[in-house]
């Protein structure tokens, strides 16, 4: 199984849908994908009001209370913050609520020590093992991006081309219009937007067979993968697990363990490897060797 690099072709009909029409998304980054350390600047008027305000309530508050209104002040602040980072990611899987940040800040507790280390194989899940290498990855060249957030998770930087990034939705709607009776194109089922490729008769039934979908905002997919081939993602640098994949007893995690974000392509040579990847993450869902192939990013 090989990738092509091919020139572009138009499609004549729209790919088949599993749930209706397929979303027209934008194609600009539609939100601004920044995290900002928490800072205070205080004017004189400020200064002098705060100072009038402390000296208020250490007078005619008893110490207990004093004690706790001014060590709230700072974690209201923090809280503030964080809440304002959370919507700064923009649109994704959770809403961009109050109740939303809530729920995040609560998984935050149970996220991933270390998103670099792969999770150990389950013998007794199919496929059996890994198909990636086969291609023999390349190394990612330069460092990896910051990344931010849980849900939506996010490139904060190297958000890679437009072009890479209409180049990856083709492939993705050429290769359900292609094989119309297998897969398809529509809304992702876990990210609530982007476009995301389905399988019509998973093997692996995550989120009603959704097999990858792409950010529109930071480029940036995420998708699940056998065991062995998130171990090559991670060791040769093109991705990393997300914060929420791990398997628990006790409490039920929203993601699959085997769930993994994939760094955003900058160039052709990156898109053919993350097309390779997607072929890996069809061969998990679906147990079959598809290949893509993808229209140049500059066409």
């Amino acid at each position: 199984m090989s990738i092509a690099i091919t020139s572009a072709e138009t499609l004549t009909s729209r790919p088949p849908d599993l749930q209706g029409e397929v979303e027209v998304e934008a194609l600009n980054i539609s939100c601004v994908l920044r995290q900002q350390p928490i800072s205070v600047t205080l004017d004189g008027p400020t200064i002098f009001l705060s100072a009038l305000a402390l000296l208020l309530v250490v007078h005619f508050l008893e110490p207990y209370h004093a004690e706790l209104l001014i060590g709230l002040v700072p974690l209201v602040l923090l809280i503030q913050n964080d809440y304002q980072n959370f919507l700064n990611l923009g649109p994704g899987g959770t809403p961009s609520t109050f109740a939303g940040y809530i729920r995040i800040t609560w998984f935050r507790l149970w996220s991933l020590n270390d998103p670099f280390v792969p999770p150990a194989p389950d013998p007794t899940r199919l496929p059996t093992s890994g198909i990636l290498n086969r291609y023999h990855l390349p190394y990612r060249a330069g460092p990896r991006p910051i990344v931010a957030g849980i849900a939506p998770q996010r490139q904060l930087d190297q958000h890679g081309s437009r072009g890479c990034y209409r180049a990856v939705r083709r492939s993705m709607e050429k290769l359900a219009s292609r094989i119309p009776k297998k897969f398809g194109t529509e809304r992702s089922c876990l990210e609530k937007h982007g476009l995301a490729l389905f399988a019509r008769h998973p093997l692996q039934t995550n989120c009603q067979g959704e097999i990858c979908h792409v950010h529109d905002s930071d480029h940036s997919m995420h998708m699940c993968l056998h065991p062995d081939d998130i171990k090559e993602v991670l060791d040769k640098g093109w991705g990393q697990r997300h914060p929420l994949a791990w398997r628990s007893r006790f409490l039920k995690s929203p993601v699959s363990p085997d769930f993994v974000m994939i760094y955003a392509p900058r160039d052709d040579e990156e898109l053919q490897v993350i097309c390779n990847v997607i072929e890996a993450a069809i061969w998990y869902t679906v147990a079959e060797d598809i290949e893509m192939t993808t229209p140049l990013k500059s066409t």
